[in-house]
């Protein structure tokens, strides 16, 4: 029989003290299924022996696994230390242990992680202040032991204002100079309202555009459970069942003003992307002028973006190559073949996607009369952004892949290594989802035709995995 150890931390999101207790653990030889982990004040375990002493060897883990698992202790999971403790067994003998993606411990601890930050940005997204005496208090219910974690982003926020948030786990008050943390409390501990809610009521109603509602995204982005805490949420119904009525006011009152033709016009304009059409070629045209950076003196032509507006998956590359330039449309070379063949393997109808690029102009070295491919820089990404930003804030897709390395740091704003973060969404400052995969054109490049297969495969996986979540994104 193996003698249990119980670790027993200090509070249910204690990193530092899982850090400490686990080294130790690994270091003294203990395997998973012998240790018992629990928080204070939690239930004891009647049969665990006491921790092994502290040894001063360790040993060192990538950085990827430590912010995974800064992540992870915060969840509400009872197994995530367990799961973690495993993990780190598993990095000591193999430091790419994480790296496995079809893994089932690593995939689970990565769901963790991924619910965690979703639940700090809710926090983030929907605290909501009310003033007693000068000082602000708030009331929030997280799904997971976040708070701690969330802290800074309101002490950077607010720093002038003395305020508190109150939690069912613990309370944290900010007196302008430091943060300090209380006991837990309820709702009926925060006030119902004060003088400024009425006002800000007043501004959410008259900024309300029934034409931009869509009910499902709404309930998807801010669940009802956040809305007793929220003043302008009491407005949503009545603002839902009148949609359609100011709809037809808006109409009405075009037509008693400008007349059939211009009500006709209104009509459009109000219904969901009826004018995005125009927006898209303004910005197309305004595109093909494009003297952002230098590249566009010695291009062909711009090579903007093609597809429906109402896509719901947006593909961005790298930059248009050589028969783009001169085509002016994007991925119709080689990599353009393979691209669509993929997406037919797939079961994506290329027609039914937004296709683009990162940069808009070909960038190429000229040997002969053959021009090569170069690298965009971080200048020419940085300048190409601004066309990208507005695709993506005309079209609004649930869903956008990255294509390769450049395509990531275009819509991340950072540089972003493939391996570690394919196979998993990033949420992009709007709320949607990037997807990072290979670039198809990295698949044309492989050393061999073993390589080119196994490229190949991977690449034909995250298509049919982007495809199953903007499926159920849509849903």
């Amino acid at each position: 029989m193996i003698d249990a150890h119980r670790v027993t931390l200090s509070a249910p999101d204690a990193f530092e003290g899982w850090r400490d207790a686990a080294r130790d653990l690994v270091e003294a030889g203990v395997p998973p299924e012998a240790v018992v982990w629990q928080v204070e004040g939690g239930e004891q375990d009647l049969f665990g022996a006491e921790d092994p002493q502290p040894r001063a060897a360790s040993f060192p883990v990538p950085r990827s696994f430590v912010a995974l698992a800064q992540d992870v202790v915060c969840h509400s999971d009872p197994e995530r230390f367990a799961l973690l403790y495993a993990t780190l067994l598993r990095l000591k003998g193999n430091r790419h242990a994480l790296e496995d993606e079809a893994d089932p411990l690593s995939r689970k601890l990565h769901q963790l992680a991924k619910a965690v930050r979703r639940d700090i940005h809710k926090m983030h997204a929907f605290v909501r202040f009310r003033e007693i005496d000068g000082r602000f208090v708030a009331f929030f219910e997280p799904e997971h032991h976040i708070v701690r974690r969330a802290a800074s982003f309101f002490v950077d926020r607010f720093t002038n204002m003395h305020w508190s948030i109150l939690t069912p786990e613990l309370s944290l008050h900010w007196d302008g100079n430091a943060l300090s943390e209380g006991p837990a409390a309820t709702r009926s501990e925060v006030p119902s309202g004060d003088p400024l809610e009425e006002t800000w009521r007043t501004y959410y109603a008259s900024i309300f555009n029934p034409a931009r509602l869509k009910v499902g995204a709404m309930l998807r982005e801010m669940p009802k459970k956040y809305w007793r805490n929220m003043p302008e949420t009491s407005l949503v119904q009545p603002l839902i069942a009148g949609a359609r009525n100011r709809e037809l006011e808006m109409i009405e009152a075009s037509v008693a003003k400008e007349g059939l033709k211009h009500a006709l016009e209104a009509e459009r304009a109000i219904e969901p992307g009826s004018n995005v059409r125009a927006s898209w070629e303004a910005l197309f045209k305004e595109a093909r002028g494009c003297t952002r950076c230098e590249l566009y003196k010695f291009g062909t032509q711009t090579v903007f973006g093609e597809g429906p507006l109402n896509a719901a998956i947006m593909f961005v590359g790298e930059q248009p190559g050589d028969q783009e330039d001169l085509a002016g449309r994007p991925f119709v070379g080689p990599a353009g073949q393979l691209f669509d063949a993929a997406l037919e393997k797939a079961g994506i109808d290329r027609s039914s996607v937004y296709v683009t690029n990162a940069v808009k102009h070909f960038k190429f070295i000229q040997r002969g009369k053959r021009r090569i491919h170069n690298k965009p820089d971080a200048g020419e990404i940085e300048a190409c952004r601004w066309w990208i930003d507005h695709e993506r804030a005309l079209i609004r897709p649930p869903v956008t892949v990255a294509l390769g390395a450049t395509a990531a740091r275009s819509l991340v704003g950072k540089i972003v290594t493939i391996s570690k973060v394919r196979g998993e969404p990033l949420t992009l400052p709007d709320g949607s989802e990037c997807w990072v995969t290979a670039h198809p054109s990295s698949i044309l490049r492989a050393p061999d035709e073993e390589a080119r297969k196994e490229r190949k495969k991977l690449f034909l996986r995250d298509l049919k995995r982007i495809k199953s979540r903007a499926e159920e994104l849509a849903a």
